[in-house]
């Protein structure tokens, strides 16, 4: 996504070298873009800075803040260096200096596929075999044991991880969706668009909701088939 036609074309000529890169659309509106990244399964975005009404890392954050782990992965495109750090901020893969060179295109096109290929092994990975997940909060990468987690309570563009034994939860940077593709199974249920909760955590069950430590979790209409499988068990 580029306003300057000429450099939106000549990257669209680079990107249409590389075998592994497929060109789905290109915008000078970041509005109109926006639109289309929302309704598509983008992988990669290359983004210029510097655009009218929304800049680049205005438009970045605002994908993180919206899909989280899920939100495409960002390359910068600018002409100018100043604006390095703040890229690195929003968690973009690499930041290219116009004019762009082929080897530097390439370059961020594997760094961006490798990154796709770790984070498909990491999805279809067995967390319950290990016993532990790693949360991505703030900077860092949080190891948290399965045992210890309660629930999760999903916020918007974050989701709250309670703990057992703790005084306050954990923010981390993700979707529910990402949270129930990773631990949905025998110990991990999603009964709420807002819940996944730890199954042997539950010490209540209501027709309503359940009951984990002081909280009270609702069961909502959408969840209550698949809960109730769970509950036919002990009768």
């Amino acid at each position: 996504m580029d306003d300057d036609e000429f450099a939106m074309s000549y990257l669209q000529e680079l990107i249409s070298q590389i075998p592994f890169l497929n060109l789905l659309s290109s915008h000078k509106d970041p509005k109109e873009a926006l639109n289309v990244i929302d309704d598509s399964n983008l992988h990669l975005v290359f983004l210029d800075i510097n655009m009218p009404g929304i800049t680049g890392i205005e438009l970045a954050r605002m994908l993180s803040q919206e899909r989280g782990i899920d939100a495409p992965r960002i390359v910068f495109t600018t002409g100018f260096e100043r604006f390095a750090l703040e890229s690195y901020k929003v968690d973009a893969l690499d930041y290219l200096l116009k004019p762009i060179e082929y080897k530097d295109l390439i370059g961020a096109a594997y760094k961006v596929k490798t990154y796709l290929e770790e984070r498909k092994k990491m999805l279809n990975f067995n967390y319950q075999e290990i016993g532990f997940i790693f949360l991505r909060v703030e900077y860092e990468l949080v190891k948290v044991y399965l045992g210890d987690i309660l629930y999760f309570e999903g916020c918007n563009d974050y989701v709250r991880v309670y703990l057992a034994n703790a005084d306050t939860y954990i923010k981390t940077l993700s979707t529910m969706k990402s949270i129930n593709e990773k631990l949905s199974g025998n110990a991990f249920m999603r009964i709420h668009r807002s819940f996944i909760i730890s199954l042997d955590k539950i010490d209540f069950i209501t027709k309503q909701s359940v009951k984990i430590g002081k909280a009270t979790i609702p069961i909502s209409q959408q969840y209550k088939e698949e809960f109730k499988k769970f509950t036919d068990r002990w009768y």
